[in-house]
């Protein structure tokens, strides 16, 4: 697993500093009027550090963004890296000043003066999520990250705010590597296995196979992985830190691990990518992980549906008709409308056993959001607007994009079908709320319930401000979030 860079925290250290290899990352306010630490720092360096502030480069900079000193006088270290950062910074300003840092964070270790920062924590939680890498498969990879010390006013405070912070960047993380994985190494049963794993943090894991899925009549999600050499499966993770016996919150995710559209196969050219079409999963198995680690105070299970979607002389075919768990008739009229037949499934076999007082799916559902959305936003859906407020609210404060749809009964006269009680799609107009239309019709009307639609947001084209290009682990911390506001506050 690419685990978060080790941070440890210490007070200020003129002599530590002074022959600190690798890089040395100084925060610095806007105005270029040095503090104490900062000044004693620019006389080691022979008043490098104030002509810097006097030039160009420095007033074009942002707050967050940074300037590179290089093999400075008075220091071991190769670089100096100023970052501008306002002494009052906001969360995503100092975020974003850790995140210029994490950046250019290489083997050699990383010393951080924070000195006069409020927001320490907060920077090293930027440092924490844009220094993550993927070199898994490369043959000539650069060596593990070094460790980072951030030199700051009071360690002991930084360090205690950074922890909770430091397990949410772990769980995006893991999240990151699941979607970043190739589907010939994160078939279903290592998916599974992975996730077992979180055992030893005090989750509890139950992986039930196709044979338990049968007896349940999960039978739109084993239609569509029946194509595939690989087993459907479901795994449960339950949390359990808020009182005892009190009714969970749910969390419920699509894990395709590779989609290649089954029958109704989609085109060539960008296939490669169906790879992250599990980021659902992914999402909810890196919340888990992220609710164990920092021990949270509530209760919350987390469940994935896991298959593969593949042509074969098996694989259901378009006009098959299936029933689901709830009872309810599916026409499957495009089996690469796939991701909401396994939903349905999980999502009323959530309802069953756990009563969950809200619940929420994520999935990389329809390309529709794309067209509706961009890469900036995910797509909320919901039947409760105290839940969706809540959901946009925590997204918001993590810096996640998310912006709600619309739904309504008139959408549910494009999937309606003679042949039996539903279709599993009704064409191209709408196709993200019809889809959000679908999943409705499994969930009781008494649950509060969103479906997010990741399917923009879980691998977007470009790097962005706290993950490199590939996977972006979107919805870990929005939805760590959520718990911390809703069910621990």
């Amino acid at each position: 697993m690419s685990a978060p860079v080790s941070v440890t925290f210490a007070p200020v250290d003129f002599d530590a500093l002074k022959t600190a290899e690798g890089r040395i990352a100084l925060l610095l306010v806007p105005d270029g009027r040095l503090g104490a630490v900062a000044r004693r720092v620019d006389r080691l360096m022979r008043g490098a550090v104030s002509r810097a502030l006097e030039g160009k480069a420095w007033g074009k900079l942002k707050p967050g963004q940074s300037l590179d000193l290089s093999y400075p006088a008075g220091v071991a270290a190769e670089v100096v890296q100023l970052v501008k950062l306002p002494k009052k910074a906001t969360v995503e300003e100092a975020r974003k000043a850790g995140a210029a840092i994490g950046k250019a964070l290489g083997e050699a270790g990383l010393t951080v003066v924070a000195a006069g920062q409020p927001k320490t924590a907060e920077m090293a939680m930027g440092i924490a999520l844009r220094s993550y890498t993927f070199a898994n498969y490369l043959s000539e990879k650069n060596g593990d990250k070094g460790v980072v010390t951030v030199m700051a006013d009071k360690p002991e405070e930084a360090e205690a705010d950074f922890a909770p912070m430091a397990a949410v960047a772990d769980g995006v993380c893991f999240t990151r590597d699941l979607v970043n994985e190739p589907a010939n190494i994160l078939t279903t049963s290592d998916f599974a296995n992975r996730l077992v794993e979180m055992k030893k943090l005090g989750l509890e894991v139950e992986v039930l196979e196709e044979k338990d899925l049968e007896k349940l009549g999960m039978r739109a999600l084993l239609g569509v992985g029946q194509g595939s050499e690989s087993p459907s499966k479901v795994v449960v993770m339950q949390w359990k830190g808020g009182e005892k016996d009190a009714a969970p919150f749910a969390f419920v995710g699509k894990g395709v691990v590779f989609d290649t559209g089954g029958i109704s196969i989609k085109p060539a050219a960008g296939m490669e990518e169906m790879t992250m079409d599990m980021g659902g999963a992914g999402v909810v198995s890196g919340v888990m992980r992220s609710l164990a680690l920092r021990k949270a105070k509530a209760n919350v299970v987390g469940l994935v549906g896991l298959v593969e979607n593949m042509p074969d002389g098996k694989a259901q075919r378009p006009g098959d008709i299936v029933r689901s768990m709830k009872g309810d008739t599916i026409e499957v009229v495009n089996t690469d409308a796939e991701g909401r037949l396994v939903l349905a499934d999980v999502l009323w076999y959530a309802q069953e056993r756990f009563k969950p007082t809200g619940m929420i799916n994520l999935a990389t559902l329809t390309g529709a959001i794309i067209i509706a959305l961009g890469h900036e936003n995910a797509g909320v859906f919901s039947n409760d607007d105290t839940l969706a407020g809540a959901v946009l609210k925590a997204a918001q404060a993590e810096g996640e994009g998310a912006w709600r749809m619309p739904m309504g009964p008139a959408y549910d006269e494009l999937i309606k079908t003679r042949l039996a009680d539903i279709k599993n799609t009704g064409g191209r107009p709408a196709g993200s709320i019809t889809a959000a239309q679908f999943l409705k019709r499994f969930v009781k009307d008494e649950v509060p319930w969103c479906h997010i639609d990741i399917a923009g947001v879980a691998l977007p084209p470009k790097e962005t401000a706290f993950a490199p290009k590939g996977a972006s682990g979107w919805g870990v911390m929005a939805l760590d979030r959520l718990v911390r506001d809703m069910l621990e506050g």
